[in-house]
Formats: C-alpha cells, sequence, structure tokens
C-alpha cells in the first residue's frame, strides 16, 4: 500500500532558516577548534566558498565554489567583470546571502586582479576579498 502525502505535515508548516553554528576555523594555525555562529559563521562561509575552485574535489557538490583557473592568461578587461560575476554566482547559492555588491579592483605589478566586495548577508554586511592571478 502507498501512503498517502496528507496528514504527514500539517498546511502551516514553515521550514526555519537553515542554523548557522559551525565548527570555528583557524586559518593562521590550521585547525579548527570551538565553533562560530552568524556573522562569523558567514565570514568563514564566504571564505570556503571563494577558496574551492568549482568541479575540482569530488566532495562537493557540482554547485560550490568558484571558477577560476581558466582566467590565467585573459586579458584584464575580460577578467574583472567575469570574476564578478563568478563572486557573485557562487556566494549566492547560499540561502543566507542576500547580494553581493560594492566591488572594488585593483591591478597588482605582479599580474593578479584583487578583487574587495561586500557580502550583504541575513547576519549583517561582510567585507570580502579575492585574488586572482592572470
Amino acid at each position: 500500500m502507498i501512503p498517502s502525502t496528507s496528514g504527514f505535515l500539517p498546511r502551516d508548516f514553515v521550514i526555519e532558516e537553515q542554523p548557522s553554528l559551525t565548527y570555528k576555523m583557524d586559518l593562521e594555525g590550521d585547525s579548527v577548534r570551538g565553533f562560530a555562529d552568524k556573522q562569523e559563521a558567514m565570514k568563514q562561509t564566504v571564505y570556503r566558498i571563494l577558496n574551492t575552485e568549482r568541479y575540482q574535489f569530488v566532495i562537493y557538490p557540482w554547485y560550490y565554489g568558484i571558477e577560476t583557473l581558466d582566467l590565467y592568461g585573459e586579458p584584464v578587461t575580460y577578467v574583472c567583470p567575469e570574476l564578478e560575476r563568478r563572486i557573485t554566482e557562487a556566494l549566492l547559492t547560499d540561502t543566507r546571502i542576500r547580494s553581493v555588491t560594492d566591488f572594488e579592483f585593483d591591478l597588482d605589478g605582479k599580474g593578479a586582479v584583487h578583487a574587495a566586495f561586500t557580502v550583504n548577508t541575513i547576519y549583517g554586511a561582510v567585507k570580502a576579498q579575492k585574488e586572482v592571478n592572470i
């Protein structure tokens, strides 16, 4: 007998936001100690998404991370707008992130584009940055 779908959940059932409590990464010491919540957890989430190359690690789903390897060797006029699009696309996969704004690009003399931007989350704004070699 196939169970009916009525009666499992009440009609006024609401899905709450995903909890943000997670383990805290110590980026300087390469360890995980304690816990991070809300805005501190969002900083860590942004860092992890932007430092994971998409499609390179089987442990992550196909939509997690950012593609940057193919930007190497491309002209700056292509890299800057494309990097803005890719950063925004990568971060908006997390439902706690509302928008990515205030992009500023800087070129260093060593062949890298440095992007600084603001990530607007449900817990407040987070300043972030990403550097890509071109």
